[in-house]
């Protein structure tokens, strides 16, 4: 999956992120980052979250300036049974979104410091695979794009509280 960090308009450090369509399956409606399965043209895990993100989202590298800095530490999700590795990039600038309608119901630009060591972490409760559990997200309360009670949980905020401690600790 592809971890994009970039300058919104108002020069401001964003993470470019999904809201994934509604759908009968595992991770439906979700907040996540662009990105997929592995198909055997990909060179490896870089070339699969930039062809997914194009696949998506329709990234254009060199249209946003574009720079891969390095990975994050891979890890499976079980409930999917998904091996994730995180690509982190930089760009110049964001770029116009052309969504993939069938995955993608929306792109969220949520502001860096949302992830920084000392945001916020609300806990919520879910069901899942009949299981009741309570964890930690983000809420993004008042992001633009962001629907109301969205909020970033599981892989993907581990995903982004790994890049805030990061981020925060330079």
């Amino acid at each position: 999956m592809l971890v994009l960090v970039a300058p919104n308009a108002a020069g401001e450090a964003c993470v470019v992120l999904i809201e994934r369509q509604s759908y009968d399956g595992h991770h439906s409606g979700e907040i996540a980052f662009p990105g997929g399965t592995a198909e055997a043209d990909d060179a490896d895990a870089e070339a699969t979250a930039l062809r997914e993100a194009a696949e998506e989202i329709g990234l254009e590298p060199s249209r946003v300036g574009l720079r891969v800095i390095g990975t994050l530490e891979p890890f499976w999700i079980p409930v999917s049974n998904f091996a994730v590795t995180p690509i982190v990039a930089v760009a110049d600038r964001l770029q116009s979104w052309r969504l993939d309608q069938r995955e993608v119901a929306n792109v969220v630009e949520a502001p860096l410091e949302l992830f920084l060591p000392d945001a916020p972490i609300t806990t919520l409760e879910r069901e899942v695979l009949e299981w009741r559990i309570r964890y930690g997200a983000y809420a993004l309360d008042g992001v633009p794009g962001a629907g109301p009670g969205l909020a970033v949980w599981g892989a993907t905020a581990r995903i982004l509280g790994q890049l805030g401690a990061i981020i925060g600790r330079g």
